[in-house]
């Protein structure tokens, strides 16, 4: 639907708009997001990158915040100690992010059910005859003999524990079965 005519107002020139305060607080708003949630809850925007990262007692430049002793150079031991320590006002992020990165890392690679299921199936039917599993119908992807034993030795690494209760149940069936 067209616009009523006249309705449209000439764009005017704001003199009374602080642009330097507009284009400050613009770069501000498309700075970066920081992705770690225990820096960003403490993060001060007025102050700058090292003096935010000095306050929670993490260091902006590694290889200034442990420095490199040099062998030639051992006069310069007194001006290191009169250095001023930076006060760590925001310790706990430093803890926070300790016991974060104590926690233990969650296994992130599995298997497939369905590799599982193959290989629990083969294993089953066949034991160790793999020439058998090769020439077995469930054998869809047209394994080779050494194909299927290195499916079988991945799932033996990725679930020990699941593979020895496994062959105990494979052992206990058949000495029922005799």
């Amino acid at each position: 639907m067209p616009k009523a005519k006249g309705k449209t107002r000439r764009q005017k020139f704001g003199y009374n708009v602080n642009r330097k305060r507009l284009n400050r607080n613009a770069r501000r708003k498309a700075a970066p997001r920081i992705e770690c949630s225990h820096i960003r809850h403490a993060w001060d925007h007025a102050k700058s990158v090292r003096q935010n990262l000095a306050e929670m007692g993490l260091a902006m430049d590694p290889n200034k915040a442990v420095p490199l002793r040099k062998r030639k150079v051992k006069a310069m031991e007194v001006d290191l100690e009169g250095r001023p320590q930076e006060i760590v006002r925001k310790p706990y992020v430093l803890n926070d992010l300790e016991v974060e990165a104590s926690l233990p890392e969650k296994k992130g690679n599995t298997l497939s059910r369905d590799l599982i299921d193959y290989v629990r199936y083969m294993v089953e039917n066949h034991g160790e005859d793999y020439k058998a599993m090769a020439r077995d119908e469930k054998n869809y992807y047209q394994d080779t003999p050494k194909q299927i034993r290195n499916k079988i030795n991945v799932y033996k690494r990725f679930y020990p524990a699941e593979w020895q209760a496994f062959v105990e149940s494979l052992q206990k069936t058949k000495m029922e079965i005799e």
